[in-house]
């Protein structure tokens, strides 16, 4: 080979080893990413709030008089039927004992009473005699007059003084009455608390169940002294409950009249369904646990699921609830992970044929994983998800291999 050929052939594969060199440095590296699609489909969003269960309707007895109640007859759990089922039992108070003195006092004044009793008793029988002399002095006075022999002013003096009998007779029975109930008073200020029950033992008021349901508590199952208003126990019904979530105040005023809520986290196989009853119009100052004061407000659930659906579940039960404020069938979304800012705007990087395009986009609502696009983008195109400061306009894009 001649030697001009030879240097030539060297020249060109040095000008080929330079050119391959430059292109690889001035070649982009490729940036691995990862890509989402931009897709239309049903979306909602939901505010997600701690909650428990609590029967609706709660009846607590409560002792009507103050005395003793006796040992419960009934336990917690215990199904009970309204008017028919004893739920409690509460003996009066018992008299106390008496000491010697008070003892004698009260000796005395049963004495004294019932000397006064008789007094009046005599004083009774006096009117009565009173009374039958003035009424035959009224009778043999109308005989004189229809005789002629005796005046009109005699026969009324007569009657005026059997009315004086009549009236002496009753104030002598009113007076027998009145010893009679001092007597009593008397004696019974000696009555001890062996005497308090009467001769069947029947000296207790029997409370009945004020509504059909099961024992949900009781404050205490011995015998205790208690006073009037006391509570002694509560019932309820366990199938009828309802929910009650503490939301905070900014998340419910978003949320709408009648909403529904997805059950989740009680414990139980499968998702329950709620419907918001009411919100409560005051909120109240909670401390989270990290000592941050918060806004909440007690939002009240009644349970659409049938009871069946939801069993073993019961009064204050643990649950979460998923409350929609919005939904709608047919929404373009693009996953919260592809949006970032630029300046006041949302953007995202597409994917230009393999090259990522910087793009301004306008999102409405936006839930836990997507978000709504109102404009710039359009459905079926790929955007990267969580870009990374390696992802600039223009930048080449590497799909990552997932598997």
């Amino acid at each position: 080979m001649k030697r001009s050929t030879r240097l030539a052939l060297i020249s060109l594969f040095g000008l080929g080893l330079i050119g391959l060199l430059v292109w690889g440095i001035l070649r982009p590296v490729p940036v691995t990413v990862d890509l989402a699609r931009v897709t239309r489909g049903p979306m909602e969003v939901t505010v997600e709030v701690d909650g428990v269960t609590r029967i609706r309707e709660i009846w607590e007895v409560s002792s009507p008089i103050t005395g003793t109640a006796i040992r419960s007859p009934v336990r917690v759990g215990d199904v009970v039927a309204a008017g028919v089922t004893p739920v409690a039992l509460v003996e009066p108070v018992a008299p106390s004992l008496l000491d010697l003195r008070s003892r004698t006092e009260a000796e005395a004044a049963v004495h004294e009473a019932e000397a006064a009793l008789n007094v009046s008793k005599s004083q009774l029988a006096q009117a009565e005699a009173d009374l039958t002399y003035a009424k035959s002095q009224v009778d043999r006075t109308k005989a004189l007059v229809e005789r002629g022999v005796a005046s009109l002013v005699r026969l009324e003096d007569a009657m005026q003084a059997l009315s004086v009998a009549e009236a002496a007779r009753n104030t002598a029975i009113s007076g027998r009455a009145m010893a009679q109930s001092t007597l009593e008073r008397a004696q019974a200020a000696l009555i001890g608390p062996d005497a308090a029950r009467d001769a069947n033992g029947s000296c207790c008021v029997q409370i009945t169940a004020p509504a059909d349901g099961v024992v949900l508590s009781i404050d205490q199952i011995s015998e205790r002294p208690v006073t009037a208003g006391q509570r002694l126990l509560t019932i309820g019904d366990p199938s009828d409950l309802e929910i009650v979530a503490d939301p905070l105040s900014r998340d419910a005023v978003r949320i709408p009249e009648s909403a529904e809520a997805r059950i989740t986290r009680w414990g139980g196989d499968g998702t329950l369904s709620a419907k918001l009853r009411q919100i409560d119009p005051l909120a109240r100052t909670e401390v989270s646990a990290l000592g941050i004061e918060e806004q909440r407000v007690e939002a009240i659930f009644d349970f659409i699921s049938p009871p069946e659906d939801r069993p073993g579940l019961g009064d204050a039960y643990a649950l979460r609830l998923e409350i929609i404020v919005w939904q709608a069938p047919d929404v373009l979304t693009v996953p919260l992970g592809a949006l970032f800012r630029q300046g006041n705007d949302w953007a995202v990087f597409a994917d230009d044929g393999g090259y990522a395009t910087l793009k301004t986009i306008e999102i409405g609502r936006r839930n836990d994983q997507v978000a709504e696009v109102l404009s710039g983008l359009s459905e079926n195109e790929q955007v990267v998800s969580h870009p990374g400061d390696a992802v600039i306009e223009g930048a080449l894009l590497a799909p990552a291999v997932r598997e």
